[in-house]
C-alpha cells in the first residue's frame, strides 16, 4: 500500500508540488486547512506532512509557528520550492484574449509588471490551484489563471507564459512532519535543528540564553517570537540551528540556553538542504 503524504490546498499547489518533489513515491493528499493537514497524520490517513513554514519574499506563514509544537508531530525533513508563476487559460485561448487573472492574493503582485504589460487584470481567489479547477470548469475563454505549472497540468489548462514572476528568488519553505522523531545523523549536508523555548523572568535572559550559541560557534539561522495564549507577558522562542543536538558545540549551547529557560522541546532534527546555499 503506498504511503500518504498530506498537504494544504488544492491539486496542483505548490505545497502539492513540494510533495512530489520531495517525496516522490508517496501518495498526495490534498486538505482544506493546516488543522486537517496535521489531523490525517495523527489519524493515520497519512504518514507525513508537508507545511510551509516561510517564503522568501512574505515571511513566515501565518499561524504555522502556533500548530508546529501543538501538533504532536516532529520534523523529519526540510524542503524548498522555487515559486515559478505560469499564466494559463483553456485550449486555444490565446494570451490576447485573457482580460482577467485570477490567482492567491499574494502571487498577483508578484506579476504586476507581467500583467500591466499585457493590460491584465487580476482578481483574488482563494486558493491559485482552486482557480484553475474553477477556469476548467467554467470555459471562460475570457480569463486566465495564475499558478504552478503541475496545476496546468493537472486540470488541463494550456500554459501561455511560464515564470512570468518580477523577481526570481521567490522561494517557500517547507517542513515535512512525521509523528515520530528521527534524530539520526543522515544526509550529506550537515544537519538542521528545530526547537522552541521560553526564557525565565529573569533580567537579559534571552540575551543569556543566546550567548551560549555565539561562545560555541553555533550558527542560528533562525529566531522567532510570538505570543502565547493571547499574553503580552508569556513569549515563546521558535529557532533553528545548524547541527546536530549530540554534536559537542550544540550539546553545550543547549545546555546552557536551558539554565535560563522555563521550557525548551526540540521539534525536529534532520538534514540541512543543500538549497539553503
Amino acid at each position: 500500500m503506498t504511503s500518504r503524504i498530506a498537504f494544504q490546498g488544492e491539486p496542483g499547489a505548490y505545497s502539492h508540488e513540494a510533495c512530489a518533489n520531495a517525496r516522490p513515491g508517496m501518495e498526495p493528499l490534498p486538505c482544506r486547512t493546516f488543522e486537517d493537514v496535521i489531523e490525517a497524520v495523527r489519524t493515520g490517513e497519512a504518514a507525513e506532512a508537508m507545511l510551509p513554514v516561510e517564503n522568501s519574499t512574505y515571511g513566515r506563514v501565518a499561524d504555522i509557528h502556533r500548530l508546529l509544537p501543538e501538533s504532536g508531530l516532529r520534523i523529519v525533513d526540510e524542503a524548498f520550492v522555487r515559486v515559478h508563476i505560469s499564466l494559463m487559460a483553456l485550449p486555444d485561448v490565446q494570451i490576447e484574449d485573457i482580460k482577467t487573472v485570477r490567482a492567491h492574493l499574494v502571487l498577483l503582485p508578484q506579476c504586476r509588471d507581467f500583467l500591466a504589460r499585457h493590460g491584465i487584470r487580476g482578481e483574488a481567489a482563494a486558493d491559485s490551484a482552486g482557480a484553475a479547477a474553477d477556469l476548467a470548469r467554467s470555459r471562460d475563454r475570457a480569463s486566465g489563471v495564475l499558478a504552478s505549472d503541475l496545476a496546468a497540468k493537472i486540470h488541463g489548462l494550456h500554459i501561455l507564459a511560464r515564470h512570468i514572476e518580477d523577481h526570481a528568488h521567490n522561494t517557500t519553505r517547507f517542513l515535512i512532519m512525521s509523528p515520530k522523531a528521527n534524530h539520526a545523523p543522515r544526509g550529506d549536508h550537515g544537519m538542521m535543528t528545530t526547537f522552541i523555548f521560553q526564557v525565565r523572568n529573569i533580567p537579559a535572559a534571552l540575551y543569556k540564553a543566546m550567548g551560549g550559541f555565539a561562545t560555541n560557534g553555533v550558527n542560528m539561522t533562525k529566531l522567532e517570537s510570538y505570543m502565547v495564549g493571547g499574553s503580552f507577558t508569556a513569549t515563546q522562542f521558535y529557532a533553528d540551528i545548524e547541527g546536530h543536538p549530540e554534536d559537542p558545540p550544540v550539546k553545550r549551547a543547549l545546555e546552557e540556553l536551558e539554565y535560563f529557560t522555563d521550557m525548551l522541546e526540540i521539534l525536529g532534527v534532520y538534514p540541512r538542504d543543500p538549497r539553503r546555499d
